[in-house]
């Protein structure tokens, strides 16, 4: 089984807003991917955005100024 790492997970409100996120952070080299939302968090996309916590100050920035419309952010382990 493998190791459980502490992510930071954006949820969106809907699956462009999540494509647009994969789309620009694989343009702009910003680590992280795509992952279907955690059975523990309720969310109106199925899919998130998974990255170190340790960025998630700078994700939150990066999503404002290109205009990427999210739910909630949530550091848990995955």
């Amino acid at each position: 089984m493998r190791k459980k790492e502490r992510k930071a997970v954006i949820t969106f409100q809907n699956t462009t807003s999540a494509m647009a996120m994969e789309k620009l952070c694989k343009e702009k080299g910003i680590s992280g991917r795509i992952i279907p939302v955690p059975r523990c968090i309720t969310a109106g996309c199925g899919l998130a955005w998974s990255a170190n916590p340790e960025v998630r100050f700078e994700l939150e920035n990066f999503m404002e100024e290109n205009h990427i419309g999210y739910d909630q952010i949530y550091e848990i382990e995955i």
